[in-house]
């Protein structure tokens, strides 16, 4: 088991420093989504979904 730890360890370090990555990009996009900002990071008034996308909210 050492051994293949020690001949894997470059890998298991990349990998799990691209699997955090990951999390935390899906993270900051859950807690905009529940902040009511837009993931794309632009404005909805130009964008052609922006009714389907947030709904009649405000009218």
């Amino acid at each position: 088991m050492l051994n293949f730890l020690a001949a894997n360890l470059g890998n298991i370090i990349v990998s799990a420093i691209l699997i955090l990555m990951v999390a935390l990009v899906i993270v900051n996009l859950v807690r905009k989504k529940k902040m009511g900002q837009t993931t794309c990071g632009c404005g909805c008034s130009h964008c052609v979904m922006h009714d389907s996308c947030h709904g009649n909210r405000g009218k």
